[in-house]
């Protein structure tokens, strides 16, 4: 990722700081409207889930220069995630949630440069995370047998 695209995420994320908790509901909120099947995964309450969802978009946002850091951050998320039941496909539900949050919240300030900065973000986020899953399964499939 280009230290431009990397401005661009930081900078458009620091906007949303200010109304976090909202712009994490208005996320969640659409996140069930595109797929209703997903809300029976989140055992904990809304509230909470959003301040570790901005939590842990705010620690991939700081890190995006840091890949050393923020990878095994992300693996152990995926791992996480693995043991919920997400699957690969789960993923891109996601990315539209996250885009379409974005989009509204952000207004003109989300330029199409902007949108694709993002889009890389997301695209390493959810491909290490979806590796880790599945390196996670697979250790659980051995250590059964």
């Amino acid at each position: 990722m280009t230290p431009e695209k990397q401005t661009l995420v930081k900078e458009s994320f620091a906007k949303l700081l200010p109304n976090q908790d909202e712009v994490a509901h208005k996320f969640f909120t659409r996140l069930f409207e595109l797929d209703p099947a997903l809300r029976p995964m989140f055992q904990i309450g809304i509230k909470h889930q959003s301040r570790k969802f901005m939590d842990m978009l705010e620690a991939t946002v700081q890190n995006l220069d840091q890949l050393d850091r923020m990878v095994p951050m992300l693996w152990q998320l995926g791992k996480r995630h693995g043991t919920y039941g997400v699957k690969d496909g789960h993923y891109e539900i996601v990315r539209q949630a996250l885009v379409q949050t974005l989009e509204r919240e952000l207004g003109d300030a989300f330029t199409p440069e902007t949108k694709s900065a993002w889009h890389e973000v997301y695209d390493l986020l959810a491909t290490t995370m979806k590796q880790a899953a599945g390196d996670g399964a697979a250790t659980r499939d051995f250590d059964e047998r």
